[in-house]
């Protein structure tokens, strides 16, 4: 069974002055040789954020204090948008159908779950993408654009289903803009105000949701 989510942002303001990004986890054996052996412990990055650098004035406390108090802390799951990583297309360009490749028709298959590929000489990484931002994908089969019409997305997975399945060997490719599942990763908030009116930053971790 799914945990209790969300389907609303943390406010803009507050993102936009937090800190953060992904996190692996690797294991590292040296040998008595003194050589090494390494082992991806997680098929997947998970995104760690904190939120306390953005903290300024009162009035962000008071807006923290509320989405923490509705969320019950850790309990409920929220959006969270990445300021540095939250579109299918690089920095400064707007997303295009074309930007992220999401599979190859078979003929028969229609649902496509999005995805986001970072790397490619070596060994891509092919990010799932589950929050896609409501009415911001497009999609392209075999390099042409879509009408609207011709697909739909559900925005709390991230799968687009297509009206009609591509033929065998038809890349489809998709653009957009995402928010990252997370949660708190406290159940506590503990906010000196005489700190912060000194320039010193609240502790406010943010962990990312992986299912």
């Amino acid at each position: 069974m799914p945990s209790p989510f969300h389907e609303v942002r943390f406010p803009l303001a507050l993102s936009y002055g937090s800190r953060g990004g992904p996190e692996r986890r690797t294991e590292i054996v040296t040998l008595g040789s003194g050589d090494e052996e390494r082992n991806s412990l997680w098929r997947h990055s998970r995104r760690t954020y904190n939120a306390g650098p953005a903290l300024r004035r009162a009035e962000d406390v008071a807006v923290l204090i509320a989405f923490f108090e509705e969320r019950r802390g850790p309990l409920y799951g929220f959006r969270w948008r990445d300021p540095f990583d939250h579109a299918s297309a690089p920095p400064g360009r707007e997303p295009a159908p074309t930007d992220q490749a999401l599979g190859t028709g078979d003929g028969t298959t229609r649902v496509f779950p999005l995805a986001k590929t970072y790397g490619g000489a070596f060994a891509p990484y092919a990010r799932p993408i589950t929050k896609p931002v409501a009415g911001s994908v497009t999609v392209a089969v075999g390099g042409v654009a879509l009408a609207p019409a011709a697909f739909t997305v559900d925005a709390t997975t991230g799968l687009v289903t297509l009206a009609a399945a591509p033929g065998l060997g038809t890349v489809v490719t998709a653009g957009f803009t995402f928010d990252v599942p997370v949660r708190f990763a406290t159940d506590r908030i503990e906010i000196d105000h005489q700190a912060l009116r000194a320039g010193l930053v609240a502790d406010i971790p943010i962990l990312e949701i992986r299912r």
